[in-house]
């Protein structure tokens, strides 16, 4: 894995120096990201940028605090929105398709995701 890639502010690493994920939904959202990136997307500045200002907001006064990855994703989110790679409410549905079908689906069974 490129440096560039572990120099992402705070990213939680292993004693090897490898990124940590708490679930298997985080491991996807790095991996988009990275993907992204080498597509052209947008620079790992920018993305760096991006996620630094997401990780600022756990210390704005607002007492809203939320995980790393949380932030992470809504980085990656922000970044797609003004990139015009996705619009904002095709994000929003996506999101909450996916929240519907994570219910629905009983434990360790997978998860479908009905195109409507």
């Amino acid at each position: 894995m490129p440096d560039k890639f572990l120099e992402t502010p705070r990213l939680p690493l292993d004693e090897d120096g490898g990124p940590v994920f708490g679930a298997p939904w985080e491991a996807r959202v790095f991996a988009m990201t990275v993907k992204a990136h080498e597509a052209g997307v947008f620079t790992w500045g920018e993305w760096a940028e991006a996620l630094g200002a997401e990780l600022a907001k756990d210390g704005d006064g607002s007492g809203e605090t939320e995980g790393y990855y949380d932030r992470w994703l809504a980085a990656f989110e922000g970044l797609l929105t003004a990139k015009n790679i996705a619009a904002a409410g095709q994000l929003a549905d996506l999101r909450k398709a996916w929240d519907d079908a994570a219910r629905a689906t009983p434990h360790g069974a997978p998860i479908v995701l009905q195109r409507s």
